[in-house]
């Protein structure tokens, strides 16, 4: 017996209500939009904030290949394409959303304008005029709104390219938005293209370039490609799945030490060292997750964590695959296979591992004289009952009090026992998290003459109490944690005095 059945399509202005709080925020939304640019062929893609309080608007025009009047109408339709369908290995869409539901989260008006083979066609979404009539059918209005024509300027004399534009932006200017709230904006969106797209924008075989309001969008390398200090970089590890050809690669960054402020800053990326830790998912070169652990962890899934900071994974995905990855309609999550989690777990502790030592020793540079080992201050004890940080007595500022010290030495090692006892580290730690930044040591921002008075102590002792040449002295300092940092400042002890 057939089953009865009944019509049930949505009402126009309940479902494009619904669809506007996808949770885009207008960055991603911007990109979605970016991404239909690339698909089109786009060589350049301009993107213009334009201020004037609540009409404020914002612009996108690309170079791209354009649409006909039905393509047009093809692209504006919600769900045109099927997600199941196979696409173009280049194709960086999916569900046939992106530009309604990325624009609509954002703006009331939303008009595209295209031109293909000289042909100019334009259509939009109006929800205050769809609002009018609560009972109203999906209808697009063709042609801009009154007073919009204006906008649609910068198509005038191109043979292709399309122009796709916000208005309303009820979404973004809110009661008490600013001008400089825009221009906030405006810098919060250049860095998430920035790097979204970065391997698109740079070197010299870069497939598109982006401009906001007329200003180049500099891509941001999450990896730190050649830079000198980086520590650790795995070859491309390749896994072949059913889905397709799944590519990693594993880094770790340098530890600050090694960076200037400048290249520390502008390598934190937009959320920041300890935020932007973990996976970065590409598809077809265009970032879909930016940083996170993906779920995995053993025994349970891993947070982001400071001592993990400078680990950073590259991961290349087909686009076939964006069902195993249940990649969403933001392209903003995805979920690695349950048949893929062994190998990125392996990849990921052992990245980690490294990213922690580098983090944790920085990498001090071992001294010229026969390689020999740092003398530190402090040495871990690792013991079934748990870590703990003692105070290395045999090194060479230590050493020289115990020894000096006569009668008063049970009282010195009382002190330094005290010390032990006593380091605050779950304050360390909790300053260290809140701060995002480890505390300063080793003499880190204090002038050259705070280095120079401690080592010249040092420095006399080795000289009257062990006996050395001056020579030797200055050897055994920078084979002496934190001395071996300052080479310059050691050379010159016992020649000026």
């Amino acid at each position: 017996m057939t089953s009865k059945t009944r019509k049930a399509p949505p009402r126009a202005m309940a479902m494009l209500e619904s669809l506007r709080g996808l949770g885009y925020s207008t960055a991603a939304a911007l990109a979605d939009i970016v991404d239909n640019s690339i698909s089109a062929g786009a060589s350049e893609v301009c993107i213009d904030f334009q201020w004037d309080g609540p009409d404020s608007r914002v612009l996108i025009l690309d170079d791209g290949r354009g649409m006909s009047d039905p393509e047009l109408e093809g692209a504006m339709r919600l769900g045109d394409k099927n997600p199941l369908e196979t696409r173009e290995s280049h194709d960086l869409g999916r569900f046939g959303m992106g530009l309604k539901t990325a624009s609509l989260s954002q703006c009331r008006r939303l008009t595209v304008a295209s031109v293909k083979s000289g042909e100019r066609s334009c259509l939009r979404w109006d929800l205050d005029e769809l609002a009018a009539d609560p009972q109203s059918d999906w209808l697009l209005f063709e042609g801009p709104a009154e007073g919009s024509e204006r906008h649609l300027a910068s198509l005038d004399g191109k043979t292709a390219g399309t122009l796709v534009l916000w208005e309303r932006l009820d979404r973004i200017v809110t009661a008490g938005y600013t001008v400089d709230n825009f221009g906030d904006l405006l810098d919060n969106v250049e860095a998430h293209l920035a790097m979204v797209f970065h391997r698109l924008l740079q070197g010299p075989r870069a497939r598109i370039k982006l401009l906001i309001n007329n200003r180049l969008v500099t891509p941001w390398d999450p990896f730190m490609t050649g830079h000198p200090a980086k520590p650790w970089a795995s070859p491309p590890a390749p896994q072949r799945t059913d889905s397709g050809l799944v590519l990693a690669q594993c880094h770790v960054l340098p530890h600050r030490d090694k960076l200037s402020n400048e290249e520390f800053e502008a390598n934190a990326g937009p959320a920041g060292w300890t935020a932007q830790q973990g996976f970065y998912v590409y598809r077809n070169e265009r970032l879909l997750v930016a940083g996170g652990w993906l779920g995995l962890g053993k025994p349970k899934a891993w947070n982001r964590e400071e001592v993990h900071r400078l680990a950073r994974i590259r991961l290349d995905i087909p686009n076939t695959a964006d069902a195993d990855w249940k990649i969403d309609v933001r392209k903003s999550t995805a979920r690695p296979p349950v048949a893929l989690r062994p190998w990125l777990t392996a990849l990921a502790e052992n990245t980690r591992d490294r990213a922690r030592r580098v983090f944790a020793f920085r990498g001090s540079p071992a001294p010229a004289a026969g390689n020999q080992p740092i003398e530190q201050a402090w040495r871990v004890d690792r013991l079934q009952a748990g870590t703990r940080y003692r105070i290395d007595t045999s090194h060479p500022s230590v050493a020289a009090v115990l020894e000096r010290a006569g009668d008063l030495q049970p009282l010195v090692k009382a002190m330094l026992r005290v010390i032990e006892e006593t380091v605050p580290v779950q304050r360390i730690w909790l300053d260290t998290a809140e701060n995002k930044e480890t505390p300063r040591t080793g003499f880190e921002g204090e002038p050259p003459d705070a280095v120079i008075e401690v080592a010249t102590v040092l420095f006399n002792d080795l000289i009257e109490r062990k006996g050395m040449s001056e020579e030797e002295a200055r050897k055994s300092l920078l084979r002496t944690e934190p001395f071996q940092k300052y080479p310059t400042l050691v050379a010159k002890l016992g020649r000026n005095q």
